[in-house]
């Protein structure tokens, strides 16, 4: 069986079809896998490349944090988190979180909960790199994003 959680912070591009693979492999009592695969988009073709840098050795135990909280909260049965950095081109794979539960609402819990938390609590700084040329400036902390984090710490 499995890890019920991996995670990783990683240059290389990753495979999502390879991971619901390696989380569902000859497992009969998962129920449901929700993944959620963040790309690098191109704004309008204003940008030529997000450059993500992350603090090393908090980046990743942040993601173990907010993974074993994930796992114990919504039962999940397997949870793998891989979060790239370095210069990542529009349309280019950013983030993927897999959730595997044994019913849906809890692995889509999972991976909405998870996606949130790393949006607000993990060490990612996005740098933009402007498609004509001119300098991109550091992408700020949006509210929507706390907003939705807020959802979860509400007793």
């Amino acid at each position: 069986m499995p890890q019920a959680l991996s995670y990783a912070v990683q240059r290389q591009d990753f495979d999502p079809a390879a991971e619901a693979d390696r989380l569902t492999a000859g497992r009969t009592d998962i129920g449901a896998l929700v993944q959620f695969t963040g790309y690098c988009r191109s704004e309008n073709g204003a940008l030529s490349a997000l450059e993500l840098e992350h603090y090393p050795g908090m980046a990743e135990a942040e993601m173990k944090r907010i993974g074993l909280e994930a796992i114990e909260r919504f039962s999940l049965m397997g949870l793998s988190i891989i979060h790239r950095f370095g210069k990542i081109e529009p349309g280019e794979r950013i983030v993927l979180v897999s959730a595997a539960a044994p019913h849906r609402q809890a692995a889509f819990d999972g991976a909405n909960f998870v996606m949130d938390f790393l949006k607000t609590a993990a060490p990612f700084w996005k740098k933009e790199h402007n498609a004509d040329g001119t300098a991109g400036g550091w992408v700020s902390a949006k509210d929507a994003d706390d907003r939705a984090m807020e959802r979860w710490t509400k007793s």
